[in-house]
């Protein structure tokens, strides 16, 4: 899509101001106002899953199940739990006084920061916007979501929904490339939340300094599984297979790079191989890539690994289709290694021992998600505790994602914040501390001159 910049000017141009005097009025404080909200998230996904399974084959060449599976049936279920459990959410929490404060009584209230604003990604462009206003709207803040760009379909089809279903002048779409999410952060939010890569993290994180705008960055990296001896390998490779090519690969939280002990590294590659076969098996040998930039970025990755490509390897750039790969043992200094694939490839490493593993992962960026196949509890709890990232999951890979009463989010590199069910409602929310005092008593003894004796009950209360 492209903006002229006159129009994205007059689009994006006083949109945060006018956002404010809605808020001002106090319109979205009201739970009911939010509970509205929320249903109507979920009636948009619910009534028009088909119009957003058509976007996101346009845009993705996503299926109708993974449409389902990706965006829509994650997001009802993000804003049925916060609808179900906003009410408990919202009470005030009571704290205990010390003695020098009593009597007294003092507590946190939850209020709304404002008018946030969300920029979306393009590779889960619905749930990744929507998600987030999940959160915005649960704790009663107006919000500006700017979809990407690089989903088109997606995006004019949350500009012609969300004013359908939700309160158009509390919540606005506002399309556009990266001027206008630039000039969206010139005009200073409560608070941005992004989705997307960590160098355009930093970029976010740069244009929003000026305004003093809070961030949440949720970035990327090089999520590793690793595969000790004793994992049930059949598993292990299901699912492996499985969230590696959901949406071809294009998730954040996509197994990255697989770590394997040398003793059962061939059964598993073998194992993995299978199982992409018999996963598209009936369906077109290669997958469809976002975009020409993201296709080229993904054939060198591919064409410069040092590994021995043991599946897959082909492409095809006229259709922007790439097969799945499996590359076993690259050198770790190649480009395949050095970034996030963000794509059907998947390279295999062998290691001689867990510590091996965690020495390896730990020499380079935080993750975003840790994976470890174990039949061991002990040994998955030591690696997890050993190993810093954004989430973790034993036995399985991206699940926690969808779990709305666990916090999602990175960590260093991967990012900063978390969100989902009431971590999402806290984050934008602002934990106001109350005190509140009786006018009686009021001990002069608190107020100067101040006696020695008066000093010496002081020093004992405070």
């Amino acid at each position: 899509m492209t903006i002229h910049a006159d129009y994205r000017d007059a689009a994006t141009s006083g949109a945060r101001d006018e956002l404010q005097s809605v808020f001002a009025t106090g319109r979205t404080k009201p739970l009911q106002w939010r509970l509205a909200q929320l249903a109507g998230i979920e009636r948009l996904c619910q009534e028009q899953e088909a119009a957003i399974a058509e976007a996101l084959a346009a845009d993705l060449g996503r299926s109708a199940v993974e449409a389902w599976l990706g965006d829509i049936a994650s997001t009802v279920a993000e804003a049925a739990y916060a609808r179900k459990n906003l009410k408990k959410w919202m009470r005030r929490k009571r704290v205990g006084l010390p003695l020098a404060q009593r009597p007294g009584s003092g507590w946190v209230q939850y209020d709304p920061l404002g008018v946030v604003l969300i920029i979306g990604p393009w590779n889960y462009p619905l749930y990744l916007s929507l998600g987030p206003l999940v959160a915005a709207v649960a704790a009663g803040n107006c919000a500006v979501v700017k979809p990407s760009e690089l989903a088109p379909a997606t995006s004019a089809l949350l500009a012609r929904l969300i004013p359908r279903y939700l309160d158009g002048d509390a919540i606005k779409v506002i399309e556009g490339d990266a001027g206008t999410t630039q000039s969206l952060l010139a005009q200073g939010f409560d608070h941005a939340l992004f989705t997307g890569g960590t160098e355009v993290g930093r970029k976010i994180m740069a244009a929003a300094a000026p305004t003093l705008t809070p961030v949440t960055l949720e970035l990327g990296g090089k999520s590793p599984v690793i595969v000790t001896a004793d994992a049930d390998l059949d598993v292990a490779a299901r699912r492996i297979a499985w969230v590696k090519l959901l949406n071809s690969g294009q998730t954040c939280i996509a197994p990255d790079y697989v770590l394997v002990d040398r003793t059962v590294r061939d059964e598993l590659v073998a194992k993995i191989v299978e199982t992409i076969r018999a996963f598209r098996a009936g369906d077109s040998p290669s997958l469809r890539i976002v975009n020409e930039r993201q296709f080229d970025r993904l054939a060198s990755l591919i064409a410069t690994a040092s590994g021995k490509v043991v599946a897959g390897g082909g492409s095809n750039r006229a259709e922007l289709r790439i097969e799945p790969t499996v590359i076993v043992d690259p050198a770790p200094s190649d480009p395949l290694m050095g970034e996030e694939i963000f794509g059907p490839i998947l390279p295999i490493l062998t290691i001689e021992s867990t510590d091996a593993a965690v020495k390896f992962i730990n020499a380079r960026p935080k993750p975003l998600a840790l994976y470890v196949f174990t039949k061991s509890t002990q040994t998955g709890r030591r690696l997890i505790d050993a190993i810093p990232s954004g989430g973790a999951v034993i036995n399985h890979l991206a699940m926690h994602c969808l779990v709305p009463q666990l916090p999602f989010g990175g960590v260093g590199d991967s990012g900063m914040g978390a969100y989902h069910g009431r971590w999402g409602f806290e984050a934008l929310s602002h934990r106001r501390a109350v005190l509140a005092k009786p006018a009686k008593p009021d001990p002069s003894l608190v107020y100067p001159p101040y006696t020695e004796r008066a000093l010496k009950i002081m020093r004992r209360l405070f």
